[in-house]
């Protein structure tokens, strides 16, 4: 049973600093696609570790709920408490902002879990380094929610996810307990690695204080190209034939798909085009350069070869750094003109390569079988993520096919559940996706997530609700 934070208050008004308190604003309490509502609770906003663990200990002795708050750029509704609980404490990040340490002999950043995304970037690059965790919403996504859901981005490819840039954390469990793990070691064999535990649970076992980062050297020499290809299977060869010819220079691999450049078109952000006819597929490639190697030259010979072989009909490459960052503009505008648009449903899915032909291939036709749509398909092609939306035909809204939204759920989900895929690739769980978790994971894996939580956290009061059903 848990208790609504208002019979906490006095206790929190005692232990806590008057600044620490924040009004309950609809920021806090509505996720971006409006999807999940909270009624209410009290936000609280500690700005060190020792304060955080006061707060959970409190919450923890009276059973109250806990839902932590980084930047609430989620998009699966676990930054939001569901009107199932009584009013929770919501626990932001914003005060925890500093930036600990950076070592440029071992190439860590220490941070605090408020950080926002872009700042450790910056932070990076002003001591000559790279911190390559990259996404839409960097410039208001922090650090700590980047890491509960262990966020992905474009350079997965190369770099990883936000799990393989993280080499220690600081946490505090449910009851107030820290756990300190800051060490910045890339070899550790002490016991269980707790870290990757806690990474990639979205605040269910414990709340990310702070996180010690990977840094990488910049590459000496960036370019990046769009190709355009006949379809999918070609895009998938041509990523084959860039990894043989470009090998780890290749940073990020993108497939996207006309009706995404159709709705930039339409609805904008006003971006430049890279063709004067849009195409019904391309691929943006990105590739950085150690020492002496001219990143552009490498990719005017890499064009010269998959034209040779048909795998490519046309290419603009960039001339430039300001061209560069156009290309990468217009990929992550993308989002935007999706959200202008209104999706009726949206999917974050991860298949094997080998399958992804297959996917792209047979969901239009099961989907033909609810309603007519379009679908707007790009994103990761280099680590098998793809964001499959569907929309509305021109002159309808979402809202007409809000009855359907379930269906086409289900129906794009058992498909790529079928193909051997995932559909919570870099998104993670949250409220929006705890029946899916229950329908497709394995049962033995659900039942050892169950055991965990209840020994972190046996009241269950952190994110409850979050990726397991309360």
């Amino acid at each position: 049973m848990f208790y609504s934070a208002e019979t906490i208050l006095p206790q929190l008004h005692q232990k806590l600093p008057k600044g620490s308190f924040r009004p309950a604003t609809k920021a806090y309490l509505e996720e971006p696609r409006g999807r999940f509502e909270s009624a209410g609770g009290v936000v609280l906003a500690p700005s060190s570790v020792e304060e955080m663990s006061t707060l959970l200990s409190i919450c923890h002795a009276a059973s109250v709920p806990v839902i932590p708050y980084a930047g609430g750029t989620g998009l699966v509704g676990g930054q939001i408490g569901g009107n199932d609980l009584p009013p929770p404490v919501i626990v932001s990040m914003e005060r925890m902002t500093t930036i600990r340490s950076i070592d440029t002999l071992g190439n860590t950043l220490t941070v605090e879990a408020g950080v926002i995304l872009e700042h450790a970037q910056d932070a990076a690059q002003s001591a000559g380094r790279l911190f390559p965790l990259i996404l839409a919403s960097q410039g208001s996504a922090r650090i700590g929610g980047l890491l509960a859901t262990n966020a992905g981005g474009v350079n997965v490819l190369r770099y990883g996810n936000a799990r393989d840039l993280c080499l220690g954390i600081e946490v505090v469990l449910a009851d107030g307990t820290v756990l300190q793990s800051l060490k910045g070691l890339r070899k550790n064999n002490m016991g269980y690695d707790l870290r990757h535990l806690l990474i990639g649970s979205e605040g269910t076992l414990g709340v990310i204080t702070a996180a010690t980062l990977r840094l990488f050297q910049r590459p000496t020499s960036e370019s990046a190209a769009f190709f355009v290809v006949s379809d999918p299977s070609a895009a998938l060869d041509l990523l084959h034939l860039a990894q043989n010819v470009l090998g780890e220079a290749i940073t990020a691999f993108e497939l996207i798909s006309g009706v995404g450049l159709a709705f930039l078109q339409e609805v904008g952000p006003d971006v430049t085009f890279p063709f004067e006819q849009i195409p019904d597929w391309m691929v943006l490639i990105d590739v950085g350069f150690m020492g002496q190697i001219d990143a552009q030259q490498a990719m005017v010979q890499f064009f010269e070869v998959a034209f040779e072989t048909g795998l490519v009909q046309d290419g603009v490459l960039s001339q430039s750094e300001s061209q560069r960052t156009a290309f990468w503009t217009l990929r992550e505008a993308i989002p935007e003109a999706n959200r202008r648009i209104g999706s009726v449903s949206s999917h974050d899915i991860s298949l094997p390569l080998g399958a992804l032909s297959e996917f792209i291939a047979q969901g239009p036709k099961q989907l033909s079988q609810i309603g007519e749509f379009r679908i707007n398909c790009f994103g990761h092609l280099g680590d098998g993520n793809l964001h499959w939306n569907v929309f509305p035909l021109p002159g309808r809204t979402r809202a007409d096919h809000e009855n359907q939204r379930l269906d086409i759920k289900r129906c794009v989900h058992d498909l790529v559940n079928a193909l051997g895929g995932s559909v919570a690739a870099e998104h993670g769980v949250g409220r929006l996706k705890v029946e899916d978790l229950e329908r497709y994971e394995d049962p033995g894996k659900r039942n050892a997530m169950r055991a965990i939580k209840h020994a972190l956290d046996p009241k269950g009061i952190l994110n409850p609700g979050a990726v397991l059903r309360l």
